[in-house]
């Protein structure tokens, strides 16, 4: 499982995958959203702003990244 680190109170969805280099550009982010190819905290979720903060995780083709203060 991978972490990402937060440096503020929360990081948006979109940001999310690309910081975890699931995806290249904030479009492709919104396609694999919206095509409800991500859940976060084990449902799908098709808000690509979506606010994650500390204790939540996102998974996207099986990898699983755990959100940390």
């Amino acid at each position: 499982m991978d972490v990402i680190k937060l440096r503020g109170e929360y990081i948006k969805l979109g940001q999310a995958l690309k910081a975890a280099r699931f995806v290249s550009s904030g479009v492709e982010a919104k396609v694999l959203i919206l095509d409800g190819k991500v859940k976060v905290n084990g449902e799908v979720c098709l808000q690509r702003g979506k606010k994650l903060v500390g204790g939540d995780s996102f998974e996207f083709g099986g990898n699983i990244v755990k959100i940390e203060n």
